[in-house]
Protein backbone atom coordinates (compact mmCIF):
# COMPACT_ATOMS: atom_id res chain seq x y z
CA UNK A 1 0.00 0.00 0.00
CA UNK A 2 1.70 3.12 -1.27
CA UNK A 3 0.44 5.25 2.41
CA UNK A 4 3.35 3.38 4.36
CA UNK A 5 5.82 5.09 2.31
CA UNK A 6 5.65 7.79 4.35
CA UNK A 7 5.90 5.51 7.59
CA UNK A 8 9.45 6.29 8.16
CA UNK A 9 11.70 7.57 10.97
CA UNK A 10 11.47 11.16 10.30
CA UNK A 11 15.08 11.97 12.17
CA UNK A 12 16.84 10.76 9.17
CA UNK A 13 15.17 14.13 7.01
CA UNK A 14 15.34 16.77 9.06
CA UNK A 15 18.47 17.96 7.80
CA UNK A 16 17.15 18.33 4.25
CA UNK A 17 13.75 19.88 5.41
CA UNK A 18 15.45 22.18 7.73
CA UNK A 19 17.65 23.65 4.35
CA UNK A 20 15.12 23.55 2.56
CA UNK A 21 12.73 25.83 5.26
CA UNK A 22 13.22 29.40 6.09
CA UNK A 23 16.26 29.35 8.66
CA UNK A 24 14.97 28.85 12.18
CA UNK A 25 15.93 27.23 15.49
CA UNK A 26 14.61 23.20 15.13
CA UNK A 27 16.76 22.40 18.52
CA UNK A 28 16.95 23.08 22.57
CA UNK A 29 18.66 21.05 25.11
CA UNK A 30 15.26 19.32 25.81
CA UNK A 31 15.08 18.47 22.09
CA UNK A 32 18.34 18.04 20.49
CA UNK A 33 19.38 17.05 17.04
CA UNK A 34 16.52 19.02 15.20
CA UNK A 35 14.02 17.26 18.11
CA UNK A 36 11.39 20.13 17.31
CA UNK A 37 11.12 19.47 13.79
CA UNK A 38 11.24 15.73 14.46
CA UNK A 39 7.92 16.49 17.04
CA UNK A 40 6.24 19.20 14.08
CA UNK A 41 6.78 16.80 10.96
CA UNK A 42 5.80 13.79 12.79
CA UNK A 43 2.75 14.92 14.67
CA UNK A 44 1.85 16.97 11.10
CA UNK A 45 1.76 13.84 9.08
CA UNK A 46 0.01 11.88 11.68
CA UNK A 47 -2.33 14.93 11.77
CA UNK A 48 -2.64 14.87 8.31
CA UNK A 49 -3.62 11.50 8.16
CA UNK A 50 -6.98 11.71 10.36
CA UNK A 51 -7.68 14.97 7.77
CA UNK A 52 -7.42 12.16 4.92
CA UNK A 53 -5.09 14.92 2.71
CA UNK A 54 -2.56 12.97 1.77
CA UNK A 55 -2.34 12.72 -1.83
CA UNK A 56 -1.60 8.83 -2.47
CA UNK A 57 -1.27 7.93 -6.56
CA UNK A 58 0.39 5.28 -8.46
CA UNK A 59 3.41 6.41 -8.85
CA UNK A 60 3.93 8.67 -5.59
CA UNK A 61 2.46 10.37 -2.54
CA UNK A 62 2.80 13.88 -1.40
CA UNK A 63 1.51 15.94 1.24
CA UNK A 64 1.90 19.65 2.65
CA UNK A 65 4.68 20.24 5.76
CA UNK A 66 2.93 23.44 6.74
CA UNK A 67 6.48 24.61 6.09
CA UNK A 68 7.86 28.07 4.04
CA UNK A 69 11.07 28.43 2.06
CA UNK A 70 12.45 32.26 2.88
CA UNK A 71 10.67 33.12 -0.28
CA UNK A 72 7.45 32.27 1.49
CA UNK A 73 6.82 28.95 -1.12
CA UNK A 74 4.71 25.99 0.50
CA UNK A 75 6.86 23.33 0.79
CA UNK A 76 5.94 19.75 0.19
CA UNK A 77 6.82 15.81 1.00
CA UNK A 78 7.19 13.96 -2.04
CA UNK A 79 7.74 10.09 -2.69
CA UNK A 80 8.12 8.43 -5.93
CA UNK A 81 8.52 5.15 -6.88
CA UNK A 82 11.97 4.75 -5.46
CA UNK A 83 10.77 5.64 -2.03
CA UNK A 84 12.85 8.43 -1.52
CA UNK A 85 11.53 11.59 0.29
CA UNK A 86 11.88 14.55 -1.22
CA UNK A 87 10.79 18.49 -0.21
CA UNK A 88 9.73 20.39 -2.76
CA UNK A 89 8.23 24.05 -3.59
CA UNK A 90 5.30 24.15 -6.69
CA UNK A 91 7.53 25.55 -9.23
CA UNK A 92 9.17 21.89 -8.71
CA UNK A 93 6.12 19.94 -8.42
CA UNK A 94 4.79 21.48 -11.69
CA UNK A 95 8.08 21.07 -13.54
CA UNK A 96 7.56 17.02 -12.83
CA UNK A 97 3.76 17.58 -14.05
CA UNK A 98 2.02 16.99 -10.93
CA UNK A 99 -0.77 19.96 -10.06
CA UNK A 100 -2.20 18.85 -6.93
CA UNK A 101 -1.52 20.91 -4.21
CA UNK A 102 -2.69 20.01 -0.73
CA UNK A 103 -3.62 22.19 1.93
CA UNK A 104 -1.65 22.30 5.16
CA UNK A 105 -3.28 20.94 8.62
CA UNK A 106 -6.27 22.44 10.25
CA UNK A 107 -5.49 22.95 13.80
CA UNK A 108 -7.92 25.48 13.91
CA UNK A 109 -12.02 24.01 13.85
CA UNK A 110 -12.94 26.21 16.92
CA UNK A 111 -11.06 29.82 15.81
CA UNK A 112 -12.47 31.43 19.21
CA UNK A 113 -10.46 28.60 21.26
CA UNK A 114 -7.57 30.80 20.20
CA UNK A 115 -7.87 33.73 22.15
CA UNK A 116 -7.77 33.56 26.43
CA UNK A 117 -11.39 34.79 28.16
CA UNK A 118 -9.97 36.22 31.23
CA UNK A 119 -13.56 36.67 32.58
CA UNK A 120 -13.50 32.94 33.44
CA UNK A 121 -12.00 31.50 36.09
CA UNK A 122 -9.01 28.62 35.86
CA UNK A 123 -9.74 24.90 37.90
CA UNK A 124 -5.87 24.27 38.58
CA UNK A 125 -5.20 20.40 39.18
CA UNK A 126 -2.57 21.52 41.75
CA UNK A 127 -2.16 17.62 42.81
CA UNK A 128 -1.05 17.17 39.42
CA UNK A 129 1.29 20.38 38.78
CA UNK A 130 2.29 19.92 42.91
CA UNK A 131 2.20 16.04 43.49
CA UNK A 132 3.25 14.78 40.43
CA UNK A 133 6.58 13.36 40.05
CA UNK A 134 6.93 13.89 36.43
CA UNK A 135 5.65 17.38 36.16
CA UNK A 136 7.44 18.63 39.94
CA UNK A 137 10.82 18.11 37.59
CA UNK A 138 9.85 20.92 35.33
CA UNK A 139 9.39 23.25 38.49
CA UNK A 140 12.03 25.66 39.36
CA UNK A 141 14.37 24.94 41.97
CA UNK A 142 13.77 27.62 44.25
CA UNK A 143 9.87 27.16 44.04
CA UNK A 144 10.53 23.72 44.78
CA UNK A 145 12.34 24.91 48.14
CA UNK A 146 9.29 26.54 49.46
CA UNK A 147 6.51 26.44 51.99
CA UNK A 148 3.70 27.97 50.87
CA UNK A 149 3.44 26.47 46.91
CA UNK A 150 -0.21 26.56 46.71
CA UNK A 151 0.11 30.17 47.64
CA UNK A 152 3.12 31.49 44.94
CA UNK A 153 1.64 29.52 42.62
CA UNK A 154 -2.18 31.09 42.93
CA UNK A 155 -0.83 34.16 43.20
CA UNK A 156 1.30 33.95 39.75
CA UNK A 157 -2.23 32.48 37.58
CA UNK A 158 -3.99 35.90 39.21
CA UNK A 159 -0.76 37.81 37.67
CA UNK A 160 -0.95 35.93 34.42
CA UNK A 161 -4.60 36.49 33.73
CA UNK A 162 -4.38 40.19 34.12
CA UNK A 163 -1.28 40.14 32.21
CA UNK A 164 -3.01 38.01 29.12
CA UNK A 165 -5.94 40.12 29.62
CA UNK A 166 -4.19 43.30 29.01
CA UNK A 167 -1.94 41.31 25.98
CA UNK A 168 -3.81 38.87 23.78
CA UNK A 169 -1.03 37.74 22.33
CA UNK A 170 0.70 36.40 25.27
CA UNK A 171 -1.74 33.13 25.48
CA UNK A 172 0.06 31.01 22.66
CA UNK A 173 -2.04 28.00 20.78
CA UNK A 174 -0.97 24.41 21.23
CA UNK A 175 -2.84 21.42 20.47
CA UNK A 176 -2.50 18.38 22.30
CA UNK A 177 -4.12 14.77 22.37
CA UNK A 178 -7.08 15.99 19.75
CA UNK A 179 -7.31 19.28 21.53
CA UNK A 180 -6.71 22.65 21.17
CA UNK A 181 -4.92 24.56 24.15
CA UNK A 182 -3.49 27.61 25.15
CA UNK A 183 -0.16 28.02 27.47
CA UNK A 184 0.01 30.73 29.41
CA UNK A 185 3.21 32.18 30.93
CA UNK A 186 3.93 31.75 34.79
CA UNK A 187 6.82 33.51 36.80
CA UNK A 188 7.07 31.33 40.05
CA UNK A 189 10.53 32.53 41.20
CA UNK A 190 11.43 36.02 42.48
CA UNK A 191 11.29 38.14 38.93
CA UNK A 192 7.64 38.31 38.00
CA UNK A 193 8.70 39.57 34.67
CA UNK A 194 10.60 36.84 33.49
CA UNK A 195 8.46 33.60 33.04
CA UNK A 196 10.27 30.59 33.43
CA UNK A 197 7.24 27.92 33.18
CA UNK A 198 3.65 27.49 30.66
CA UNK A 199 0.39 26.05 32.14
CA UNK A 200 -1.68 24.32 29.85
CA UNK A 201 -4.95 25.36 30.12
CA UNK A 202 -8.25 23.98 27.95
CA UNK A 203 -11.55 26.16 27.50
CA UNK A 204 -14.94 24.36 29.05
CA UNK A 205 -17.87 25.79 28.93
CA UNK A 206 -18.06 28.37 31.29
CA UNK A 207 -14.34 27.66 32.56
CA UNK A 208 -10.81 26.56 31.75
CA UNK A 209 -8.83 23.64 33.16
CA UNK A 210 -4.94 24.15 34.10
CA UNK A 211 -3.88 20.63 33.41
CA UNK A 212 -0.67 20.86 34.00
CA UNK A 213 2.43 23.02 33.48
CA UNK A 214 5.80 22.96 31.05
CA UNK A 215 9.23 23.97 30.92
CA UNK A 216 9.34 26.59 28.44
CA UNK A 217 11.24 23.97 25.99
CA UNK A 218 8.86 21.73 26.08
CA UNK A 219 6.16 24.95 25.58
CA UNK A 220 8.20 25.68 22.67
CA UNK A 221 8.17 22.08 21.11
CA UNK A 222 3.98 21.92 21.63
CA UNK A 223 3.46 25.57 20.65
CA UNK A 224 5.60 24.88 17.19
CA UNK A 225 3.76 22.61 15.96
CA UNK A 226 0.85 24.38 15.26
CA UNK A 227 2.44 27.88 14.35
CA UNK A 228 6.38 29.91 15.12
CA UNK A 229 5.01 31.91 18.25
CA UNK A 230 5.31 35.15 17.94
CA UNK A 231 5.83 35.71 21.90
CA UNK A 232 8.53 37.23 23.80
CA UNK A 233 8.23 35.28 26.49
CA UNK A 234 8.41 31.77 24.55
CA UNK A 235 10.78 31.69 22.02
CA UNK A 236 13.49 29.17 20.47
CA UNK A 237 16.89 28.42 23.02
CA UNK A 238 19.86 26.56 21.33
Amino acid sequence: RYMATFNVNWDKYTEALAEKADDEIWSNKTYPNNGILTNYITHTYKKLKEESNIIIKPNYGLFNTGLFTKYYDPIYAYSGNDRKIEFLTGYELSSRGIEERPQRANYFTKPELLVFDWHFPIDIQFDHILDDERNVQRLPEGFKEKENKVCILTGAIELMKKRVAANYKLAIPQYFDGKQQLLLPLCLDTDDNQPNLALAVTKLKSCYQGHTCLTLDMAYNNARLIAKPDSQWLRPTK
